[in-house]
């Protein structure tokens, strides 16, 4: 009897209305809680999807105008570069101050990298002079007066064709020198034993090789520009009706000093930037020979254009 009055009392128990209002804030609750819990899932897309790999629609779909992420994806690419070049900048400023690493090595490639050029430098220097001569001939025949020959011939191989033909054959050969040494090194693991050594491999490879092309190159170019300006008055006074004082009448006509330092500071230039394109390609060749193949390649390429981006540089800037 007891059992049957308690399930009476259960079945006529007042029903309790809750308001709208109320439930209208329980969902309210229920969605914002829906919302928090979206949000702390969110950087788990952003972390499975980095800023410079997504791409417009899926960025649309976080929220983020794909204008920002364009403009991300440049800004990252730029870093690469410039952080690498800060870098080299201060590897290389640190390399310089230790004298005492790369000093006893500047003398012997200062012979290596200058001394032993000097014989492709005059043989170059020597065909440049004849051609020059002959060409001028052919060119002032019965327009101007022929001593003129003595002019386009200094000229031309003092501020043009010395240094940059001599540059060029150099760039073949201390570019593809550098560049075949420090590679071979680099694959063999030797730069890795200089650093355990606690020898700042820049310092010991690159930085001798760089001050001794440097100084050496402007050496070589002066010489190859005084047989070139040789062999062309040799060539004016035996094929052509020329004497020698017409031509050297002709080269001083024009002649100023800046003629001379113009293609010796050039020349430096064009030093610096082979030997230290030529290390950085060595350095950084990996895979074999295979690999120190392709990093000369690279040096002599690279040293080629550099020399004729900054002959047109310092013709702008200079002349």
């Amino acid at each position: 009897m007891n059992a049957i009055h308690a399930l009476s009392q259960l079945s006529y128990a007042p029903t309790v209305r809750v308001p709208a209002r109320t439930l209208g804030d329980a969902a309210g609750q229920g969605s914002f809680r829906t919302n928090r819990s979206q949000e702390n899932r969110r950087p788990t897309r952003d972390a499975d999807h980095p800023p410079h790999l997504v791409d417009a629609n899926h960025a649309t779909s976080l929220g983020r105008p794909p204008s920002l992420v364009r403009q991300h994806v440049s800004v990252s690419g730029l870093k690469a570069p410039v952080s690498t070049l800060g870098r080299g900048a201060i590897d290389g400023g640190r390399a310089l101050a230790d004298i005492r690493t790369w000093w006893p090595e500047l003398a012997l490639q200062m012979r290596r990298l200058g001394t032993d050029s000097i014989p492709i430098a005059v043989f170059l220097a020597v065909f440049t002079g004849i051609v020059l001569a002959l060409l001028a001939n052919y060119i002032f025949t019965g327009a101007v007066p022929m001593y003129l020959v003595g002019t386009l011939v200094a000229k031309a191989i003092m501020m043009e064709l010395g240094p940059v033909l001599t540059g060029m054959a150099l760039a073949g050969r201390v570019g593809a020198n550098v560049a075949a040494e420090l590679g071979t090194m680099r694959v063999t693991e030797q730069v890795d034993a200089l650093e355990t050594l606690s020898l700042n491999p820049h310092a010991y490879l690159v930085v001798p090789r760089v001050l001794a092309a440097t100084l050496m190159f402007p050496v070589v170019t002066a010489l190859a520009i005084a047989v070139g300006v040789a062999s062309g008055w040799f060539t004016a006074v035996n094929t052509l009706d020329i004497s020698s004082i017409e031509f050297i009448k002709g080269a001083r006509l024009f002649y100023r000093a800046k003629d001379v330092w113009y293609g010796l500071l050039k020349s430096a230039s064009f030093g610096t930037a082979v030997a230290l394109l030529g290390a950085i390609a060595g350095l950084r060749a990996r895979g074999g020979a295979r690999g120190v193949g392709r990093a000369t390649t690279r040096a002599v390429v690279f040293g080629c254009m550099a020399i004729l981006v900054l002959d047109a540089f310092w013709a702008l800037v200079l002349l």
